[in-house]
Parts: C-alpha cells; sequence; structure tokens
C-alpha cells in the first residue's frame, strides 16, 4: 500500500499521539506520502475502544451520503491495507441482519429499494437461504437482510501487526508510556516535559481522557458512549457472516429514518441501554456478542449485568444451541459527537499551529478509521 500512494510529505516529520486505530492509521497514511513518523501512547500498549470492539467494517448501517462514501473507502483501503499487512486479520465475510416480524422485513424491503442498495451489496434472503450462508444460524428468524460489503478485521492483532509494518520502514517509531500534558506550536509535550516537534502534529485520543487531554475536548459538542461486550469460548463451527439483529436498525443511520417510521417503539429494559445485537466470531473461534448505545455515567466503573444478560439472551435466540458459554465480558467507551451538521462525521480541531485533534466518529471508529486519515493528509 505504502508504494501505491503520491509522496506528499517527504522529508517531512509528523507526531501523532494515540495508538488506536485512528492514530495508527494516521501514522500509516503519515508513512506513505513520505513522512517520518514518532508515535507516542499513553499506555505500554494501546487499551481503549480499538482492542475492546468487534473489528467491524460496517458498511450497510451507514447514512446516505458523505458517511456511506467514506465508509466505501474506508473498505477499500482496509482490503489494501490487509494486501500488505495480512496480520490485521481482514475477511471480507459480509453481514446478515435477522428478521423476526413484518415489520423489520419492511424496513429492509425499503432500503433495498434505495438507490444505494446495490453499493452497500445488499440482498434480502428467505430463512432457507439465511440458513445456507450461514449454517450455524439455527435459531428463530424469518429473513435476513445481507450486506456483501461487510467486512471484519481482527481488532486485538490489527494494531500490533501494523506498527510491526511500520517499524520495518525505518521512518516510524513508537514510544508507549507517554502520555499528553500539553502542546506547543507545531509540538506535542509529553508528562516528562518533553517537546515531540514536527511539521504536523495529530492528536488521536480517543474517549478515556485525563488531565491536559481531558480539557481539551471539555467545552466541546461531544458525549462519551459506553458499550457493553462479551466474549463466549470457542465456537467449534466457523459463522460465516457478521451478525446482527432487527434492533440494530433502531441505531444505524442508515435505516433509523426507516425505523423510525415502521418499528414499534423497542421495549424496556432493552430501549433503557439502546441494544441491539451484533456478533462477530474471532478469528480464535469465540464469538464476541454485544452492544449498547448507553451514555456514560460519571463515576460509574461497574460493568452491569442486566445488558449483557439481555445481549446473550438474544444472541441465543438467532444462534440456537450451538452458541457457547461466556467466557468473558468488558465495556468501552467512545466519543459521538452531540447534533452534528448534516454530513459532519467526526470532530477535528485546530488546537494549536500544526496541532489538530480528531475524535467524536463515534461507533465507527474502526470502520472508517482508514478513509479519515487519508483526508487527514491528502
Amino acid at each position: 500500500m505504502l508504494n501505491d500512494i503520491e509522496a506528499t510529505l517527504p522529508g517531512q516529520r509528523v507526531v501523532i499521539v494515540g495508538g488506536g486505530v485512528f492514530g495508527t492509521m494516521h501514522a500509516l497514511f503519515a508513512l506513505a506520502r513520505g513522512a517520518s513518523v514518532v508515535h507516542l501512547e499513553r499506555d505500554l500498549v494501546p487499551s481503549g475502544a480499538t482492542v475492546r470492539n468487534f473489528g467491524l467494517v460496517w458498511v450497510s448501517g451507514r447514512a446516505v451520503g458523505r458517511e456511506l462514501n467514506l465508509a466505501l473507502r474506508a473498505r477499500e483501503l482496509w482490503e489494501d491495507v490487509a494486501r500488505d499487512v495480512p496480520g490485521v486479520g481482514f475477511r471480507a465475510n459480509g453481514s446478515l441482519t435477522l428478521l423476526n416480524s413484518e415489520r423489520e422485513l419492511e424496513v429492509a424491503e425499503r432500503a433495498m429499494a434505495r438507490s444505494d442498495a446495490d453499493a452497500r451489496g445488499f440482498e434480502l434472503l428467505s430463512s432457507q437461504e439465511v440458513a445456507s450462508k450461514n449454517p450455524v444460524l439455527r435459531g428463530e428468524f424469518m429473513a435476513g437482510l445481507y450486506c456483501a460489503r461487510d467486512a471484519a478485521v481482527e481488532s486485538r492483532a490489527a494494531l500490533g501487526a501494523l506498527r510491526t509494518y511500520m517499524e520495518n520502514t525505518r521512518r516510524y517509531e513508537f514510544l508507549p508510556g507517554h502520555e499528553l500534558a500539553g502542546v506547543a506550536e507545531h509540538a506535542a509535550i509529553d508528562h516528562r516535559g518533553v517537546h515531540y516537534g514536527g511539521d504536523h502534529v495529530v492528536l488521536c485520543l480517543g474517549a478515556t481522557l485525563s488531565g491536559f487531554a481531558a480539557e481539551l475536548f471539555e467545552d466541546e459538542p461531544l458525549r462519551k458512549v459506553r458499550l457493553y461486550m462479551a466474549e463466549t469460548e470457542p465456537l467449534r463451527e466457523t459463522l460465516t457472516t457478521s451478525v446482527a439483529n432487527g434492533d440494530s436498525f433502531r441505531y444505524y443511520p442508515g435505516f433509523a429514518e426507516i425505523a423510525r417510521e415502521v418499528l414499534e417503539e423497542q421495549p424496556s429494559p432493552a430501549a433503557d441501554f439502546a441494544i441491539q445485537l451484533l456478533c462477530q466470531q474471532r478469528l480464535h473461534g469465540g464469538l464476541t456478542i454485544g452492544d449498547t448505545h448507553e451514555p456514560e455515567v460519571p463515576g460509574l466503573f461497574e460493568t452491569l449485568d442486566r445488558p449483557m444478560d439481555i445481549i446473550e439472551a438474544a444472541a441465543r435466540l438467532v444462534i440456537g444451541t450451538a452458541m457457547p458459554r461466556i467466557e468473558r465480558r468488558w465495556s468501552g467507551v467512545y466519543h459521538q459527537l452531540i447534533d452534528p451538521a448534516p454530513n459532519e462525521i467526526y470532530f477535528r480541531k485546530q488546537v494549536a499551529g500544526g496541532v489538530s485533534a480528531i475524535t467524536g466518529a463515534g461507533g465507527r471508529g474502526m470502520t472508517l478509521a482508514p478513509a479519515i486519515a487519508e483526508e487527514s493528509f491528502q
């Protein structure tokens, strides 16, 4: 991939702060443009939302217009990256959103009738066709909306694989254990007071912030959203697609407008936590299931059982008796824009000369990161 991109930053130095998927993709694209990169990360290994998510590259639910266009471009870029870095675990597995009512079927049919259905690779399948495409699914569903353009990467392995690839260029240095404590013109300052100067400095800090980093965003139109997830013991069969249930129509902008017209209100307690089912098989065989869209409550440190009970029941409903037992649970937090303008997909802020901060892609970070990084260095 690096050899296919025009070198518009030759001889320049880029400083990236934040080791998640946003920061790592910005480092990769800066290298591709010919720059040398210094990459700072607060923790010894990245531990934020990137490594806590499904690894889904989710085209199907993206809003019509700029969001969908970014997602389609990012999907191409992920595939390109995987040719050079197979360790990211990219697979073009598609997704199935399983439908259990006539109203959910109507949402899918109306989405199929839109002009962008072909770009997303939509196909409406009968229950028999769903079972043929993904034989593991032996639970309850009446139909399925297949999206051929959806894909996945192995989120816990991808960052390390990309760093190893970048280190081999000899123009990349990764410095873990360096927390952002300030900025100056064309420089980031770590907690030891060391200045890291560059032609461009990009702060990709995620949502778990403290100190100076938290102050950068305290008056901005951002909220924190908590996701609940769990992973099962290995499934002895292959889940050939990613899986969602019809509740996902309520929470993805590509379907939400139709869903508001067609679907009844989601009942409590699922609605209290804004729950949908997503399910993705890891390369080691375990199933990662979630997820919620619950605003984070300041000071809440525990992971509640009720949301995961609902999610586990939803997963067992569609997978059936083959569903393995839950092995581990966790939560994560991401930034989401509050009342974004049309086509405002993420938050970008100039914080000093030559220093910009990027966040707020919501639950779309893993999907959109390559395309957003490409935009930053065009």
